[in-house]
Formats: structure tokens, C-alpha cells, sequence
């Protein structure tokens, strides 16, 4: 394919970042846009989604802070419908594995009348190095609900090299790919293997999911991010379905995916998890 004009929504985030990265050396020509960037885009804010979407060949969306939040299918809807006016030829969605708010989006995305691919995630291994639980890594104690769950952990760079091939490539129009890590591990299990990567004590202590709101409040987070992560441990966690390993990343990349171990091994390497929580 010769360059275009991708679109990348969250284009500082985990994925996002990581998506304009490998497109611009692919050749492309990468929009990352925000609200602080130009032409703006915010969420919030219908009224920048066409300045963003101008002259844009191809896009990949990511909603903040999550499709399980309010409001999210109409800010999709309106996205799709300007997306398709706009001329665009194809959308990739991050969506979440087993939400049923997400799917809901997802069927938004499907009936646009845009070709699309989505692409359904588990929890990132990204979120012990550079989202909400850094900090708990820092301090040596990670306290989390949901003991039980065994999570399929998947890393972002495996994200953003499927998302990157397959808005690129047409023979995934139309497909759901679901990227998880090669095999499920609980909390303690993921927070004992950093601890070793590391050579750092890090415990894991178990705690109830309102233990964890309450914590979230005093920390001064908002309600709705205080909400979502209830949702998140509650719904998304305590789903068996979400349990489930995919092959999906092997058989997009033609290689396994990464697991937990080689992502602790290459974090630990940063330095980041010997910082001085802030």
C-alpha cells in the first residue's frame, strides 16, 4: 500500500503511542490528535471531530478513559457518521474483551457502513508500569481485588503491531481479533514475577473491590474513574469468558505473543519500578 493519512485518537496513550510510532515507519503520514493538539479532537466535544477527521484515508479509535463509560455510543456514533462522511475508507476500534458497553460500540462501528476491523483486549501488562497500578509496584504493595481471576495479560506492543497491520491490511475487514498474552495469571502471580525480574520486594495483598473504590476516593481520583475501575474488577474480571487465551496475536504477526515474564524481564531493565514513587 502506498502512505496515507492515518488517524490515531489517543495518540498519547498506551496503544495509541505505540501505533503512530509503527505506522510513521511504515511510511505513513500519522495524525496523532488530542485536545491540545491541531486540529483538536476531544470527546467531549463533537464539534472537533470533523476538523480531525479531514483529508484522513484511514483511522484507529481509542475511547477515553473506556467504552464502558457513559455517553461513549453517542460519541461512536457521531464519530462513525462524520467518519464516513469525511470520506474515510476504514476504522480500527480498541475495544475491551467481554464489556458489554464496548460491544455495543462495537456494533455501532459494524453498521456504520465503514470497513473495520476490532480489536478486543485484555488487560494490559502496561498497567503495572505505566497506568494506575505504578504506583502500588513502587511501594512495594500491591493491593487489588479479584485474587481469583486469571487474566490472560496481553502487552501493548503486541496491541499496536495487530492494530497496525490490520488497518493497513483489507483482508481483516470485517474481523474481530482478540489479543491476549499466551497464557492467564492472577494478580499474585504477575506481582511475584515482577518482584523476581525486579530483585525487589513486591507483596500482593488481597483486598474486597469496595476496599479498592474507597481507596481510589481518598486518593482524590474522580467518581466516574472510581466507577469504571469497580466495573472494570467487577463485570470484566468476574466474567469466566475473559478468562479465555486467544491465538489471535500469533496468527495476525505470525509469532507468540509476549508473555508476562518477558515483559517483566524487559520493564525491569528500564530502572522504572526502582523509582521513587511520587
Amino acid at each position: 500500500m502506498n502512505s496515507q493519512n492515518i488517524l490515531v485518537i489517543g495518540g498519547t496513550g498506551k496503544t495509541g503511542r505505540r501505533v503512530a510510532k509503527k505506522l510513521t515507519q511504515l511510511g505513513h503520514n500519522v495524525r496523532v490528535v488530542g485536545r491540545r493538539t491541531e486540529p483538536a479532537f476531544d470527546w467531549e466535544n463533537q464539534d472537533t471531530y470533523a476538523g480531525a477527521l479531514k483529508d484522513i484515508y484511514r483511522a484507529y479509535i481509542v475511547y477515553y478513559p473506556d467504552l464502558a463509560v457513559p455517553g461513549s455510543r453517542d460519541a461512536v456514533t457521531t464519530l462513525t457518521k462524520k467518519a464516513l462522511e469525511a470520506g474515510l475508507e476504514k476504522v480500527v476500534l480498541l475495544s475491551g474483551k467481554g464489556e458489554t458497553e464496548a460491544e455495543a460500540c462495537e456494533d455501532i462501528v459494524a453498521n456504520s457502513g465503514l470497513n473495520y476491523t476490532l480489536v478486543r483486549a485484555s488487560w494490559f501488562n502496561q498497567n503495572f508500569s505505566e497506568g494506575a497500578f505504578l504506583d502500588f509496584v513502587l511501594d512495594g504493595v500491591v493491593a487489588l481485588p479479584m485474587p481469583e481471576a486469571e487474566i490472560p495479560f496481553v502487552d501493548a506492543d503486541d496491541i499496536a503491531d495487530v492494530v497496525s497491520k490490520v488497518l493497513i491490511d483489507d483482508s481483516y475487514n470485517g474481523k474481530t481479533i482478540t489479543v491476549t498474552g499466551p497464557q492467564k495469571r492472577t494478580f499474585k502471580e504477575v506481582v511475584e514475577i515482577m518482584a523476581e525480574a525486579s530483585i525487589k520486594t513486591i507483596q500482593f495483598i488481597p483486598i474486597s473491590v469496595d476496599e479498592f473504590k474507597d481507596g481510589m476516593r481518598k486518593a482524590g481520583l474522580p467518581d466516574s474513574y472510581v466507577w469504571l475501575f469497580g466495573y472494570l474488577f467487577q463485570e470484566v474480571l468476574g466474567n469466566p469468558d475473559n478468562q479465555e487465551v486467544s491465538d489471535d496475536v500469533a496468527k495476525v504477526l505470525g509469532r507468540p505473543a509476549k508473555d508476562f515474564e518477558t515483559y517483566a524481564k524487559e520493564t525491569a531493565a528500564t530502572g522504572i519500578w526502582h523509582q521513587v514513587s511520587v
